[in-house]
């Protein structure tokens, strides 16, 4: 059973955890604290979070194998580690990545009264055995919880137009367009980088995570509830932004 939660901030982001912690606080008959950055709070010389992350590198999207713990690539990890307004464009395993950071924790919090979820500012992924290829995910349940903010405006799909405009784009120039050209030309809704709305958008996230260890199910299958896996960001604003937020199951919980 979830005695605590403890909510771990990404300064780099726009994210509000204060007011991620104060709604899950509303939702929740357990204690939720705020802590400043996981990889701040729980580093120490023991962890070698730089060459874990290393380790966790994606180098291609089509290839299973991850990693690059060449000098330089440890040396990029240890300056992200310190300067992390520097880090991005890097895809991680957020399996691998999950592993170090439960290393990270202390033993007695290591265990499942205790919550944690880890808001970062990396961009995580898992692997799909069914179509062989890496997919950037908004989160990795499990302990602790991981909550990459890059992954809301990336890991959902976007609206068909999205992509044709991408490569409209792409034959013209000869290059991919600017995000905000792109965001700027195609109708239709989905949350861009530094969303304003992205506080609001990732409370259900949090949530996941803390029921997760609570219920042992991962995500509910009513399209509507915050609780749901959204593939798309229609389905993921529908899910996170618009009442109901919870289905009838779940609003008898958190409601």
């Amino acid at each position: 059973m979830v005695e605590h939660v403890i909510c771990y901030r990404a300064p780099t982001t726009v994210v509000d955890v204060e007011a991620i912690a104060n709604w899950l606080s509303e939702r929740l008959s357990v204690p939720v604290t705020v802590r400043d950055r996981f990889l701040d709070v729980h580093r120490n010389d023991d962890t070698d979070l730089a060459e874990r992350f290393a380790e966790a590198r994606v180098p291609s999207p089509y290839e299973r194998e991850t990693g690059n713990t060449m000098l330089g690539t440890i040396r990029y990890e240890e300056r992200a580690l310190e300067h992390p307004e520097r880090s991005g464009g890097v895809l991680y395993d957020g399996v691998q990545v999950q592993r170090a950071l439960n290393a990270a924790l202390p033993a007695d919090e290591r265990g499942l009264e205790t919550a944690h979820v880890a808001f970062l500012d990396r961009a995580i992924g898992t692997w799909g055995d069914h179509d062989g290829r890496w997919h950037k995910r908004v989160n990795v349940l499990g302990q602790p919880a991981l909550i990459s903010v890059p992954g809301l405006y990336e890991a959902p799909a976007k609206p068909e137009e999205y992509y044709k405009e991408q490569q409209r784009h792409a034959l013209l120039s000869g290059d991919t367009p600017p995000r905000e050209v792109l965001e700027n030309q195609v109708e239709g809704e989905f949350l861009i980088e530094d969303d304003p709305r992205s506080t609001d958008a990732l409370r259900g996230y949090a949530l996941q995570a803390s029921h997760y260890l609570a219920h042992g199910k991962a995500f509910c299958d009513e399209e509507g509830c915050c609780l749901f896996n959204a593939h798309y960001h229609e389905e993921l604003l529908e899910a996170q932004l618009r009442d109901p937020l919870f289905c009838a199951d779940h609003e008898q919980l958190y409601g």
